[in-house]
């Protein structure tokens, strides 16, 4: 029988975008090639947030799909701690596979490494490597990180680490457009653009029908869910956004991550009160809460980098009849201009522009976004996407 090694940082129950991703695509894959082939998923323990713990096995058998889950050391969001944490995955993951045989790689990445790790073991194994690609590393940590000497030893090295795994590869799928022009200096390499998508449990999900925005009750809620972290800049936005707002509104934001500190320092050094942070919940209690507000929130730092993005936040956000806020430029920025209906765009970073766009939805609309939800469909997506993987067994 053959076999397909699987990589992924993240899967269920872990709490983030590529666990999200992964965990309903290695399922429909695994369904897909039952009888011929066993898909091998090699994952971690969840590790996402330092708030959040769910209980999971290190090994698991469903059928034609194993997982494996390699446990971490214990860590924060530091730049050291996750190249600990990713060290003892690597490290493990090329024990687990010692004298195995694969007949297809495939790795989903956001950080390069587990696509390096992909490549590692493809080259080992002589076999296709198939690489989902969820950010461009190097693109994102040069603008991250300012140091010059970071950026004069180790950026040559990410790049050359990044060129011999995208052009190893027999296959990439871009989770963005947006990085299309980014990739094109990989030459002869088939591209695809098979986009996060919307999950069956926000779909069946009977919506709460909102009234006006303006109904009676004591202030506003403005949710926002996620990543705490620099590439999200929240503290750059949500302080200087509640002081303008003022108590008539109240920021919940839910999540966890490496610049918490940040903001809850801004916070205080803003000196407001409407802000509300709470740590990481599960999906269907987050749906919950989603489902009580009164605008959602999303945003990302006003960075270059993430110009070519587009956050797989979207696709959850735009499921409930509820305004979607959005501080994003680029691409993530034509596309829910393009696709989803009441939503508000602005520049990151600008506090006055994200208030303006709230108080333009103070009447309330009816929404109409069911094209958006069948259109992107994650079920849809990732049979398709399946069917692009086995074509290289």
């Amino acid at each position: 029988m053959k076999r397909i090694v699987y990589l992924t940082f993240y899967f269920e129950p872990d709490l983030c975008a590529g666990s999200f991703r992964n965990s309903p695509l290695a399922k429909v894959l695994a369904d897909k090639v039952k009888g011929e082939c066993v898909v091998e998923v090699y994952t971690t323990m969840p590790n996402r947030y330092e708030t959040y713990h769910a209980e999971a096995s290190k090994y698991e058998e469903r059928g034609n799909l194993i997982i494996h889950r390699i446990a971490l050391p214990v860590h924060e969001s530091g730049m050291m701690d996750q190249i600990k944490s990713f060290y003892t995955y690597f490290r493990e993951v090329i024990r687990l596979n010692k004298g195995k045989k694969a007949d297809l790689i495939f790795a989903s990445s956001s950080r390069l490494f587990t696509a390096f790790l992909g490549y590692i073991l493809s080259r080992k194994s002589k076999k296709p490597l198939y690489l989902d690609v969820r950010d461009i590393f190097v693109d994102t940590i040069s603008d991250v990180i300012k140091s010059p000497v970071f950026k004069f030893f180790m950026l040559p090295v990410l790049k050359l680490i990044e060129y011999l795994t995208f052009s190893s590869a027999s296959h990439i799928n871009l989770i963005s457009g947006g990085f299309r022009p980014y990739f094109e200096q990989f030459k002869g390499v088939p591209f695809t653009e098979y986009t996060n998508g919307i999950d069956d449990e926000f779909l069946l999900l009977e919506k709460k029908i909102k009234g006006p925005i303006l109904e009676s009750k004591n202030s506003k809620t403005i949710v926002y869910a996620g990543n705490i972290g620099e590439g999200q800049g929240l503290h750059k936005i949500i302080p200087q956004a509640a002081k303008l707002l003022g108590p008539d509104y109240q920021f919940i934001v839910i999540g966890d991550g490496g610049a918490k500190a940040k903001l809850l320092a801004e916070i205080q050094n803003v000196g407001v009160q409407n802000v509300e942070i709470r740590k990481p919940i599960q999906r269907q209690l987050l749906m919950d809460e989603y489902q009580k507000a009164d605008f959602l929130f999303l945003h990302l730092n006003d960075l270059d980098a993430f110009k070519k993005v587009l956050p797989s936040k979207i696709f959850e956000l735009a499921t409930f009849p509820i305004p979607m806020i959005a501080g994003v430029s680029g691409y993530a920025k034509e596309f829910i201009e393009r696709e989803i209906s009441e939503s508000y765009v602005f520049s990151p970073c600008d506090a006055q522009a994200m208030v303006r766009g709230i108080q333009e939805f103070s009447q309330g609309k009816a929404m109409d976004r069911s094209a958006f939800l069948k259109k992107y469909k994650r079920d849809n997506i990732n049979r398709a996407m399946a069917d692009s993987i086995i074509q290289y067994l």
